[in-house]
């Protein structure tokens, strides 16, 4: 067995900078002793490691450290239950959250397997297509990639890179190779390029370089990449698929005006990466080549049926395949590799990629298993042929609805549905020998899903996203939903689908895109949280201008809220994830409030400067007319924010993940302290409207985690005997248990499409109705219904404003993130597993 010694070459560059990741760096020498600790903590023993990582320090030395060891490492996003019962594991490793250093998990002591001793790593094949045959890459294929890398991209000990892609993706893995290798320093990130933040590191980190794929261009388009001043940008190396020549010459003359250099370069997973390179001063001229071998290897064409196939010569050609464990212990089975693309040779000496050989097709940078996509397609009734154009999976298809055909092979292949084109007919175009005519296919017109029916664009639209960034594996909660944004995400899913599932905010995307769409003509399923927002809005609005009275709307609010943050702040991300989610809601809340309050202070004494800081609760007065009327906005952030911060506290995350229900029930019973004491903070008269109603709030938090009919008896029984004697008024009373009651009973209602789509509109704009009735009502004087109806009118049209603003600031920055929602979908998100183990690792954080 080659021992490698990891350690030692980093140690040989002492105090040179290493790693830098969120203003925090780590030296060579230090990661030296913590990669040297890793591997003495896994022992000496050869054992089969699968790692699941990220780009932060504690991932790149669990890995470092586990080939220190001498294991070998299968690297991959996620350890999923099909990789471990496929290839069984010695031991596992999970990325952690914090970025810090992940404990090993072992399975068993020594090994189950026979490794061969040349074994270094396993990657995927395909991307996200959930195969589980894996590449064998040995040290020598490793070490020779990287090498060669180093020396045609000149990687000099100034240099740094940016981590745009994942590393264990084989294209982000060589980056990290060949910049360790040099004593070049890495930015570790997992942002991507359409936040202002990537953008900011990049530059106070003076970072040279950055890898991308075709999709990383259309994103660097959307945020105005070509205006940008980066002075400390030295190249950027494209690979992951073709990218079109006429961008390819666009970014290399941009290039050249601005003092960088683009290489275009070719590769695959099974030649650990790399393979040719398009010297950047032949790009503006030969945007089409893929241009020459790297150093260290060679290309020859070999007659092909429909031309020269390109075929691959150099230490860096994979060992073979391995789809058992079994496969871990054979000998090294190739000299050359074919790479399934037919191509020709320039008289420059350039290559050229003409076609594809083989079954596979190469979209956003994942590797498409036609096959499979087909074989999926007829179990489900829709006998196909896939093929690709460069840009769009293609499925011709003899019978059948396309647009469910096109929403099954975008989950099948980890595809947005935009990216997949469909076609209806009579039979599979063929060739005279009987072949798939392939070229006929690829150019039949596509029946387009109506983007009604595009689950993934109603998510984007409805969380500031771009579709193709929204990982289908993740749910509503992970890519950062909130109460804001779900009643009308809800309404839309629900007119999609014909009827929405209760349980849909945890639903993934792909799982909503499986689901049948049904027409009913019953009318529409709505939210019950969402009705009660619309009828308590009204009612509080109505009984203040006198209308009628109903009183207790804003105390079911309340209830509301506390459901909500359940449900949407209450998740399986980390804790520093959700408050921060949760802190960027409140935000949305007490931004607009205190805009509007101190709007109105220069034309009357309607507020004072305590309204605008939402401090009148803490601060008074007390006693003035308008002290009450931005009550519930201020207890509500309030109470929010205490939530969230107690969530914060790792004693609390840990007992809320353990127990949900019983979690928010104790939560509740110390929160019904003050339901009875008010240890006279507030008046008798005022503690129903100040912070200590929050037992109201938790009563809602605690219905939203109820899973059984005794968790939901048990809350109606604490529900009952609170509620009643809490107000003078009975029939307050009684509309607050009403609430409830629906809160913990009844989780949607079924009602016509009118009334759902009015109550949603209402239940979307009631904070800002709650804001500004207060000014409108009066206008009007005794004209009350008049009055309710403007002042309804008037909280849509400023919602509506506020959503236009919030559109207009996301365009203008080129950043979905100013949404207030957390960026779930990154680049190649497709090839992120972290979504999908966020349930497992919950469980790792409560052991």
């Amino acid at each position: 067995m080659t021992t490698p010694r990891i350690a030692a070459h980093l140690h040989g560059f002492g105090d040179r900078i290493a790693l830098v990741h969120d203003g925090r760096e780590l030296r060579y020498a230090e990661l030296a002793e913590r990669v040297s600790a890793y591997a003495h903590d896994l022992g000496s023993g050869r054992r089969l490691v699968a790692l699941a990582a990220r780009n932060d320090f504690g991932s790149l030395i669990a890995y470092l450290g586990a080939l220190e060891a001498g294991c070998a490492v299968l690297l991959t996003g996620s350890v999923t239950a099909e990789l471990i019962d496929v290839y069984d594991p010695d031991l596992v490793i999970e990325a952690t959250q914090d970025g810090s250093t992940p404990r090993p998990h072992p399975r068993r002591t020594g090994s189950a397997h026979t490794l061969h001793p040349e074994l270094a790593l396993l990657l995927s094949t395909s991307g996200s297509t959930g195969s589980p045959k894996l590449v064998r890459l040995s040290y020598r294929n490793v070490l020779a990639n990287a090498e060669s890398i180093a020396e045609y991209l000149a990687i000099a000990e100034t240099d740094r890179a940016a981590t745009t892609l994942p590393f264990y993706y084989c294209y982000g893995l060589s980056v990290l190779h060949s910049y360790l290798l040099r004593g070049a320093s890495l930015l570790m990130t997992s942002r991507s390029v359409l936040e202002p933040e990537f953008w900011d590191d990049f530059g106070a980190q003076r970072a040279t370089s950055f890898a991308a794929v075709p999709y990383t261009f259309d994103l660097l388009e959307r945020i105005g990449f070509d205006r940008m001043a980066l002075p400390h940008l030295r190249y950027i190396t494209q690979a992951g698929g073709r990218l079109a020549p006429e961008r390819v010459r666009h970014y290399a003359q941009l290039g050249e005006r601005t003092g960088w250099a683009l290489y275009v370069m070719y590769g695959q997973t099974e030649a650990t990466a790399r393979m040719a390179y398009l010297p950047p001063r032949l790009a503006a001229e030969h945007p089409d080549c893929i241009g020459i071998p790297i150093p260290g290897g060679t290309f020859t064409l070999e007659p092909v049926e429909g031309g020269d196939e390109l075929v691959y010569h150099g230490p860096n050609v994979m060992m073979g395949y391995a789809e058992t464990p079994a496969e871990l212990a054979l000998e090294p089975q190739l000299t050359r590799l074919r790479t399934g693309d037919l191509a020709c040779r320039t008289p420059d000496g350039l290559y050229r990629v003409i076609g594809r050989r083989s079954r596979f097709a190469k979209i956003f940078g994942l590797r498409i298993d036609l096959q499979r996509i087909e074989s999926g397609l007829a179990a489900a009734g829709y006998p196909a042929c896939c093929t690709d154009d460069g840009e769009t999976l293609v499925a011709a298809i003899e019978c059948g609805d396309t647009a469910a055909a096109a929403r099954l092979a975008a989950r099948l292949s980890g595809l947005p549905v935009g990216a997949v084109r469909v076609a209806a007919v009579e039979s599979i175009p063929r060739l005279p020998n009987g072949k798939p005519d392939y070229p006929t296919i690829r150019q039949l017109p596509g029946t387009p899903v109506a983007a009604h029916t595009d689950i993934r664009t109603l998510f984007a639209d409805a969380l500031g996203l771009h579709p193709e960034t929204i990982d289908p594996r993740a749910s509503f909660a992970d890519l950062g939903g909130d109460s804001l944004t779900y009643v009308a995400l809800s309404v839309r899913l629900d007119r999609a689908l014909g009827q929405l599932p209760v349980s849909w905010p945890t639903m993934s995307v792909a799982e909503l895109e499986s689901l049948p769409r049904r027409r009913n003509r019953f009318g529409r399923s709505l939210d019950t949280g969402t009705l009660l927002r619309a009828l308590a809005i009204i009612a509080v609005v109505g009984s203040h201008i006198g209308l009628f009275v109903l009183w207790g709307g804003a105390h079911v609010l309340l209830a509301v809220a506390g459901f909500n943050f359940a449900r949407f702040a209450v998740t399986a991300a980390p804790a520093a994830q959700r408050l921060r989610r949760t802190l960027r809601t409140t935000a949305f809340i007490a931004i607009p409030t205190a805009v509007w309050v101190a709007a109105t202070l220069p034309f009357s004494d309607y507020y004072g400067w305590q309204n605008v800081l939402l401090l009148n609760k803490i601060l008074g007065p007390h006693d003035s007319a308008t002290a009450g009327h931005l009550w519930f906005v201020e207890v509500l952030v309030y109470i929010v924010l205490a939530s969230a911060l107690l969530l914060r506290l790792p004693i609390a995350d840990r007992l809320e993940r353990l127990s949900p229900f019983w979690f928010a029930t104790g939560l509740l019973g110390v929160a019904l302290i003050f339901r009875y004491r008010s240890f006279n903070l507030y008046t008798p008269d005022n503690v129903a409207f100040s912070p200590l109603a929050c037992w109201l709030f938790v009563l809602g938090w605690a219905a939203a985690k109820a899973t059984t009919p005794w968790h939901r008896l048990l809350l109606s029984a604490v529900a009952v005997a609170t509620v009643s004697g809490y107000f003078d008024e009975t029939d307050r009373e009684r509309m607050i248990l009403a609430g409830i009651m629906l809160l913990i009973w009844l989780p949607s209602v079924r009602v016509p499409a009118l009334i759902a789509g009015t109550a949603a509109v209402l239940a979307d704009a009631s904070l800002f109705t709650y804001l500004v009735h207060w000014q409108v009502y009066p206008l009007f004087g005794q004209h009350h219904l008049v009055a309710l109806l403007v002042s309804l009118a008037a909280g849509v049209a400023a919602a509506r404003l506020m959503g236009l603003a919030r559109a207009v600031a996301r365009t203008a920055t080129g950043s979905a993130a100013l949404d207030g929602q957390d960026l779930g979908g990154r680049l190649l998100s497709q090839l992120r597993d972290e979504n999908v183990s966020r349930n497992r690792l919950a469980g790792k954080m409560i052991e």
